[in-house]
Formats: structure tokens, sequence, C-alpha cells
């Protein structure tokens, strides 16, 4: 069940570039600069992750990031999600996240579950929601 909304961030995505286009399917790496908050706390995030086109059209992909607050603690993520194409040209993916850090304002995430909401447009602008998967 979702549970607690535990980050919103909007940023975008500052480059893109083609990994692979074997056997048909583009895998692509984009890398994202974002700033919001965690855990109520503001912070600017920077992750990078790599997707591949499957068969029917959607994205799979997996990525990696690090979360810093204005104190200067740090909080990293891996996360994996689903992408579909909007008709404008966007994207909106769907996932699972997992943090780790020794922050002790963050130390919540350790052990936690965590769904987001990843969302693009056309112009790279990228909006996120995470909850807490209980």
């Amino acid at each position: 069940m979702l549970g607690e909304l535990i980050a919103e961030e909007q940023g975008e995505i500052t480059s893109v570039r083609v990994l692979s286009t074997d056997g048909g399917h583009a895998v692509t790496e984009a890398s994202i600069q974002a700033a919001g908050t965690l855990l109520g706390a503001p912070v600017k995030e920077m992750g990078t992750y790599e997707s591949v086109t499957r068969a029917d059209g959607t994205l799979f992909g997996e990525g990696q990031g690090i979360v810093t607050s204005a104190e200067g603690e740090t909080a990293t993520w891996h996360g994996s999600g689903v992408g579909h194409f909007t008709d404008a040209g966007g994207i909106n993916w769907r996932g699972a996240i997992f943090y780790e850090t020794a922050a002790p304002s963050f130390t919540r995430l350790n052990g936690l579950a965590a769904v987001f909401e990843f969302d693009t447009d056309e112009a790279g602008k990228a909006t996120a929601r995470i909850f807490a998967w209980i």
C-alpha cells in the first residue's frame, strides 16, 4: 500500500546518449539534476539511468543517484521502473527506489522500499513524487 509522500522534486534532463542499438532495441543513458524535498528537508539531486526500448514500445530502466541536503548530508539511491511514451513526447516512469545513507536526518530511508512517479515532458523538464511503500 502507498504510504507517506517522502519526496517531491522538479528538475531537468541534462544529457542523453545512445549506448547501443543492437538487435533493434535502443539503449540510452540519461542524467538528471533536480531540487525539491526529501523527508521535508530541501535537497538537490543528481542521477543517471539507463533504459532499453522493448519490443512493445515501453521502456525498462535502472538508475542510481545521490541526494544532498543544504547541510551536506547525502543519501544514495538505486531504482528501476517501466516507462511509457506520452502523446506529447515525454515519458512517464513508474517504479521502485531504494536508499542508503549514514546521514542522521535520512537514516529512516535505510531499509525502506519506496515507489516513484517520474514524468518528463518533450523539453526534458522532469517532476518526481516518491512514496513510502508500506
